[in-house]
């Protein structure tokens, strides 16, 4: 379902259903994620890439046309683009170990440390709180950050201008 997804999103041009199908997307990896067992992921896929980001994308698309404006050049060149670099990616992908491989590197050294160094460490009873928080803690609020500037560069594109008549007090009687 999310390959069909993707493909109708590739070549819709009306942009409502380009936002429905992008949740869709979005709820579709989430159950992908629960599914390998990574359920704070789909929590936050769920809630950001499914929930938030479609309401946005809705409150952005009121404020514009509803239809994707035609290409002015072909698209070959980006299609190009985008496939070498998903090559790229596949071919990066295949020295990793197989999925729940026990044998794999972080199985043997960082899942280890973990549990045996955290209690002693940071004195967290919760093993992710602790990797998170403490652990990862720069990367987390280097994350938090960014949703946080993203969201506020949302609302100052979607906030509505006042006309300059009604800001100098005009027309007030």
């Amino acid at each position: 379902m999310m390959v069909v997804a993707v493909l109708v999103l590739a070549r819709s041009r009306n942009l409502f259903g380009v936002v429905v199908l992008g949740g869709l997307y979005s709820f579709l990896m989430a159950t992908v994620l629960v599914a390998m067992d990574a359920v704070d992921v789909a929590m936050t896929e769920a809630s950001v890439g499914a929930g938030i980001s479609t309401v946005l994308f809705l409150g952005a698309l009121y404020l514009c046309r509803s239809e994707e404006a035609a290409p002015v050049h072909s698209p070959w060149l980006p299609l190009a683009v985008s496939v070498a670099a998903g090559a790229l990616l596949v071919y990066g992908t295949l020295g990793l170990p197989e999925y729940g491989d026990a044998d794999a590197p972080i199985h043997r050294h960082v899942v280890p440390r973990y549990l045996n160094d955290m209690p002693r460490e940071v004195d967290v009873p919760n093993v992710v709180t602790a990797v998170l928080a403490s652990y990862r803690g720069y990367d987390t609020l280097g994350e938090t950050t960014v949703v946080f500037t993203a969201g506020a560069g949302v609302v100052a594109l979607l906030r509505r201008r006042r006309s300059p008549r009604r800001e100098s007090g005009e027309g007030q009687s």
